[in-house]
């Protein structure tokens, strides 16, 4: 027979708040704690000429995992290695340029002794994060990263809870200092991340836009009925116009011919039907940037120009869509 599960109460908030606070609390503990240390560590991994090898058993190794993963994605190579696996032939996967990133709590995880023994014997480069400044791991590594001897969340203190957290949060604070020392930007995040709608919210005009050789351009002095050919061969329900020097001066849109349908339409002159000024983007603006643009004009296309207002370009809000950006 199973037991009737009891409602949420007040007293389970209480829990949680209380977890929240001790980790809160411990993770203030870690920033005031940063010394020199975490410096000596940033040095070393943007000098590397190889890659960031992260390990660390059980939930270390669960967020040695996590981290890996986060330095990667930010322009530090790295990769997990399994500690059991190591001392079954992926000792091979570390090489003479590479450092080591070990997690461990207590610092004497025994399943990282032969990582250990490793680096101490090629040279290579050990980071010890753990919270025991005694332990052998930290005595061992050439980097120690001592975490605060905060309590565990739990209410036997065992179950690593704080501990874990407080790993990853110094992890990111390696990773994304690196970041910023790096000048790591949008582009290479993207480079990084192009799948998902991450990915396409980082898309810039440029590539997204349809090229100056495809969008539709006309002259001042042209003719209605030589416009009105081109914006029906070029399909985007507008046409750009520019003057003698190639710089854009106004926009045809479909508004501007049913504003001029009782006069004489197609023997005016495209000068005299155009919209003056028309909004336009240019190429290195965010895709979603564009689009915001493109909602609060209720318009669905904007041309892009460079510089010197030239049009080298045209973004057109189905093609945003097609991509997920919006």
């Amino acid at each position: 027979m199973h037991n009737t599960p009891k409602p949420a109460s007040d007293k389970d908030l209480e829990v949680a708040r209380r977890v929240l606070a001790i980790e809160a609390d411990a993770l203030r503990d870690l920033s005031e704690s940063l010394n020199g240390d975490f410096c000596k560590a940033i040095d070393l991994i943007e000098g590397l000429k190889g890659r960031l090898v992260v390990t660390g058993m059980g939930k270390s190794g669960h967020i040695a995992k996590k981290i890996a993963a986060t330095f990667a994605s930010t322009g530090t190579p790295s990769f997990f290695v399994h500690p059991a696996e190591a001392s079954h032939g992926d000792l091979g996967m570390i090489g003479r340029d590479d450092a080591v990133l070990a997690l461990s709590n207590s610092g004497e995880t025994p399943e990282l002794s032969d990582i250990i023994a490793y680096t101490r014997r090629f040279n290579v480069p050990l980071i010890g994060m753990t919270r025991r400044p005694e332990s052998s791991l930290a005595t061992q590594c050439d980097y120690p990263l001592i975490l605060p001897a905060s309590p565990e969340a739990c209410p036997n203190k065992q179950a690593p809870t704080t501990s874990t957290t407080a790993m990853l949060a110094f992890a990111d604070a390696l990773a994304v200092t690196l970041m910023e020392r790096r000048g790591f930007s949008a582009d290479d995040f993207r480079t990084f991340h192009p799948g998902g709608k991450l990915g396409q919210r980082l898309l810039r005009v440029r590539d997204v836009m349809h090229g100056v050789n495809d969008i539709p351009l006309i002259g001042e002095d042209a003719l209605m009925s030589e416009a009105l050919m081109t914006m029906t061969g070029k399909s985007f329900g507008c046409v750009g116009v520019v003057d003698g020097k190639g710089i854009m001066t106004g926009i045809v849109t479909d508004g501007d011919l049913r504003r001029h349908m009782a006069d004489n339409l197609i023997t005016m002159r495209v000068g005299d039907v155009m919209t003056c000024g028309p909004k336009a983007t240019q190429a290195d603006i965010l895709a979603v940037e564009a689009l915001a643009v493109m909602n609060d004009r209720s318009i669905t296309a904007l041309f892009v120009v460079d510089d010197a207002g030239k049009p080298v370009g045209l973004v057109h809000i189905h093609d945003l869509l097609r991509l997920g950006v919006a």
